[in-house]
Order: C-alpha cells, then sequence, then structure tokens
C-alpha cells in the first residue's frame, strides 16, 4: 500500500514538473522538451542585419548571446540599490538582462535612459519627479515608457501554428509584462519551439533562465524592437 502510495506521487509530481505551465520548471533548468511527434513549423527570421561593433554578428544576435551569459551562469536574482547604478556581475533581475544584453550591441541603455529621464522627466511616473540614476534605468516601468518612445512596438498577441504571427517576435525583441503584482521585462530569444514558439531570456526568482514566452500566464504589455540604425546618439 505504501510503495502503491509513493508510486502515485512521484508520478503526480513528474507530471506537474512536465507540465506546469508549458515545462517552465524544466526549462528554467536547461532542460527543454517538446513533443518529439510534432511537426516543425518554420517561422522565418526577420530581424537586422546591422553590425554596429562590426564583428560579423548581427546586433539582435549579439544581444541574444550576450544575454544568454546570464542564463548559462544561472545569475541570482536579486534585487538591491548600487551607488553607481550596475550591478555585481554576479548577480541582478529582470531589467539587468536588458541592458546587460545591449552591451553585445555597444549600445549603453543606462546612459540612454538617464538622458531621457532627465529631459523628459514628467513622462516617467515611477521616477515621481526625482531622478536617480543609480536605479531608474532598472525599473521595469521606466524601460517600457524609454522602448515605447524610441523603439518599434509591435504586436502583443502569441498565436500558435500561426506562422505570420509568430514571425513578428524575432531574436532580440524586449516583451514587457505590467501588473499590480508582476513587473517584468524579457527578451525574445532565437530559440524556437517546434510550433514556433519563441523562448525568452530573463531573470526571475531563483535565476536567470530561457523559457517559453508561452509560459506567462501575465498578459503581455508591449512588444519592442530596436532600431540599430537609428539608435538615440546622446550629446
Amino acid at each position: 500500500m505504501v510503495k502503491k502510495v509513493f508510486t502515485s506521487i512521484i508520478g503526480v509530481l513528474l507530471f506537474f514538473i512536465l507540465f506546469f505551465r508549458g515545462g517552465i520548471i524544466l526549462d528554467s533548468i536547461g532542460i527543454h522538451f517538446g513533443n518529439p511527434f510534432a511537426k516543425k513549423l518554420e517561422v522565418p527570421s526577420d530581424y537586422s542585419q546591422a553590425d554596429s561593433n562590426q564583428n560579423g554578428i548581427a546586433d539582435p544576435l549579439d544581444i541574444i548571446q550576450t544575454a544568454r551569459k546570464e542564463v548559462e551562469q544561472r545569475t541570482p536574482y536579486k534585487s538591491a540599490y548600487y551607488t553607481g547604478g550596475y550591478p555585481p556581475d554576479g548577480e541582478g533581475v529582470c531589467t539587468d538582462v536588458i541592458w546587460r544584453g545591449f552591451q553585445g550591441a555597444d549600445v549603453t541603455i543606462k546612459d540612454l535612459i538617464d538622458q531621457d529621464i532627465a529631459e523628459n522627466t514628467d513622462l516617467y511616473s515611477r521616477v515621481q519627479g526625482k531622478p536617480d540614476p543609480n536605479i531608474d534605468f532598472r525599473r521595469v516601468p521606466n524601460q517600457n515608457i524609454f522602448f515605447s518612445r524610441f523603439a518599434k512596438t509591435l504586436t502583443t498577441e502569441l498565436i500558435p501554428g500561426d506562422v505570420k504571427n509568430l514571425q513578428q517576435w524575432q531574436p532580440g525583441d524586449i516583451v514587457v509584462f505590467l501588473s499590480p503584482k508582476f513587473d517584468h521585462v524579457a527578451f525574445i530569444s532565437d530559440k524556437r519551439t517546434k510550433d514556433g514558439i519563441p523562448y525568452v531570456i530573463h531573470n526571475s526568482t531563483p535565476f536567470a533562465a530561457e523559457v517559453k514566452l508561452s509560459s506567462f500566464k501575465t498578459p503581455i504589455t508591449a512588444h519592442y524592437r530596436w532600431d540599430f540604425e537609428k539608435t538615440p546618439a546622446l550629446p
């Protein structure tokens, strides 16, 4: 009897791990499980071929490769205030994945956000009229406003199996979730499931991971694409 109960418990746990929120638990530890019998859906690439740092890699892929380092080292999620703004390399939050990723394409997001906040403080409600370069660039609402002003706004609808829709989700895109209980931001990865669903690179408790976009149950607030040919210039 005990053995039967134990086996049932193990079965329930395995089912939970495999299927909870589309397999987010396994994805978070680097085990990407999919239906081996599913037909692969070909989703065309449609990202910028700009190469700002002239390293032979398109800027969106530079961003993803740099952001993925957070996943590879499983950067622990730690929210704190740092003099100078930047947290140590071994820790961070979701917004840190974004500015660190952009460094791969030689774009310094902190300076750009700080400048826009200084010049347009009233647009950034999260700043509450008092700019603080030590933290402002690491706030999700602030990143959201900045990208809404300087990046292309795209669809927030994700339709599995719809190639035309899925093609709108490309590596290096930024996806934002805003709700009373959950403010989050992530990069769209260059990895997809067989049915075309993109993965995202993000950092949430307990550490940075690469998971399916469809695993998030909070509605997508915004979806942006940076224009590398028109990066705002600092004075």
